[in-house]
């Protein structure tokens, strides 16, 4: 058994390669953290951050590392009462956007699935579509987790997602421009964060707040992952 890890950005990435107990190296013809958790074995990876980049990931993940179950591990933005910044999200369905296709994933050691998870490359939704999703069981979005669905189905691969809540996506609490301050692969645009910080010198404390609770989110996405992947063998 080989479980491929994909965790969007080297942020959410450094908690799996702890939490797992990786170091780098080479799983088949795949560079990345690898080692064992319960008897299987492991390799993980980042994927960039949006729906493209993930699909390219997931490819790459099975083309080259020879997994048998991907597991996309990281964090998400909380949609509707049921959910607060630090909880762990099991996804029952993943849903595109805006087509609304729905992914199953398949079950993983002891976590339990509730609720569902919209996953796009939009940075905000508009009013009445947060509506939509608090009525019909959303409870977080993300920018990956579909597209890593669509490609391991396509090849007939199980998948899973373990995601913790970062951030609200449903209301004006984080400022949408200051997604834009990371690059394409999640390392953070150094030169335009000081800019920001700079024009917006109020927000600074927010923004730092932002940065603890999305580490924390993604140390509790990453012990959720290790143990139920060690459960599941």
């Amino acid at each position: 058994m080989r479980f491929g890890i994909l965790a969007p950005m080297p942020s959410e990435l450094r908690p799996v390669v702890k939490a797992f107990g990786l170091r780098k190296g080479r799983s088949g013809g795949l560079d990345g953290h690898v080692g064992t958790v319960g008897g299987a074995e492991v390799v993980a990876t980042t994927t960039g951050i949006g729906t493209e980049l993930a699909a390219e990931a997931a490819r790459r993940l099975l083309d080259r590392g020879e997994v048998d179950h991907v597991v996309v591990v990281g964090i998400a933005g909380g949609i509707g009462p049921s959910v607060t910044i630090g909880d762990l999200v099991i996804p029952s369905v993943v849903r595109g956007w805006p087509d609304r296709r729905g992914f199953t994933p398949a079950s993983l050691g002891d976590l339990a699935p509730a609720g569902e998870i919209v996953s796009s490359d939009d940075y905000g939704y508009p009013p009445d579509a947060l509506a939509a999703f608090i009525a019909s069981g959303v409870v977080a979005v993300d920018m990956e987790t579909v597209a890593v669905a669509v490609v391991c189905e396509e090849r007939g691969v199980p998948w899973s997602a373990v995601r913790a809540i970062s951030d609200r996506a449903d209301d004006d609490t984080v400022d949408t421009d200051t997604l834009t301050l990371v690059n394409a692969d999640g390392s953070p645009k150094v030169g335009a964060a000081l800019h920001y910080m700079l024009r917006h010198p109020s927000r600074v404390p927010g923004l730092a707040k932002l940065a603890r609770d999305a580490t924390a989110a993604a140390t509790t996405a990453a012990g959720a992952a290790a143990q139920a992947c060690a459960a599941h063998t």
